[in-house]
């Protein structure tokens, strides 16, 4: 069986060359096809990795899945730092070059769009994280520990004592969730003004992406090239300003996150239009 055709990107009409050694998915050397005044960045794969049967199969496997991610994100930065290109989904795989350019016929216009869209753009991750509270920490300024109290503890006064410690230790929790998202909700409405385009993923899950903390904003931001100085110093001013807090910024990556048009994208979104790694998120 012949080779199958595994496709990045899609972008306009890519004068720059590919960079030397460049490598992509399976460690093959990324080409250019050329359709319609459209250009898909493409490689060879092999048919037992990438055949629909065996990408249902290697779906399930996070070792092969991670690989194939990791170095399709390898073409996909080469290709951002010469241009704005529309990335593929992983995975996006024709039997043959024919395949790839009737794509680029049959979606030529959405193509051209969206591409006209992310010219000169790049994306920004931002995070805010709630820091974990050191155990010794909280015992310092007065908290209780998280155990519960032995039976003499927990008599007569000891008990009334451990109980007003409990009330003021989730007083205290509450006020930094409060803190928390009026930060978030601030630095994300004044970020959205800077960008142009804005979009809110859902938080992470920090046993999945093994990030410390609760994820209180997971944004990326849609950021004229010209622009993303200026941006990144408005998230750099802040960083170190908020006790507790944790703030993350990621990128300049190509523009996963807003490849859709607006109303096509899913999930929640912020004004006046919404949005890593980031790494993308």
């Amino acid at each position: 069986m012949t080779e199958l055709r595994y496709v990045y990107a899609v972008c306009g009409s890519l004068d720059a060359p590919l960079p030397a050694q460049l490598t992509g998915v399976a460690g093959a050397v990324p080409r250019l096809v050329r359709h319609a005044g459209l250009t898909a960045v493409v490689s060879h794969v092999p048919p037992d990795q990438f055949s629909e049967s065996a990408l249902r199969r290697n779906l399930e496997n996070l070792d092969w899945l991670s690989d194939t991610a990791r170095a399709h994100q390898t073409v996909i930065a080469a290709l951002a730092s010469v241009t704005s290109p529309l990335p593929m989904r992983l995975a996006t795989v024709f039997h043959d070059d024919s395949g790839v350019r009737t794509m680029l016929e049959t979606q030529a216009d959405g193509f051209r769009a969206t591409l006209s869209r992310l010219d000169g753009r790049v994306e920004w991750g931002v995070k805010v994280y709630v820091e974990a509270e050191p155990e010794e920490t909280r015992e310092a300024r007065g908290g209780a520990p998280r155990e519960r109290p032995s039976a003499n503890a927990a008599a007569a006064g000891s008990g009334r004592d451990y109980l007003r410690r409990r009330r003021a230790e989730r007083a205290g929790r509450d006020e930094v969730w409060r803190r928390a998202e009026g930060f978030a909700q601030d630095l994300h409405d004044r970020l959205t003004r800077r960008a142009e385009e804005a979009r809110l993923h859902p938080p992470q899950n920090s046993e999945l992406s093994g990030a410390s903390g609760r994820n209180v904003l997971n944004a990326a931001y849609l950021v004229d090239r010209s622009a993303s100085e200026e941006f990144v110093e408005r998230v750099d001013a802040v960083k170190d300003g908020q006790p507790g807090l944790r703030v993350e910024l990621t990128g300049p990556w190509a523009a996963y996150s807003f490849c859709a048009p607006p109303e096509e994208r899913s999930g929640p979104s912020a004004p006046p239009a919404p949005a890593p790694e980031g790494e993308p998120s």
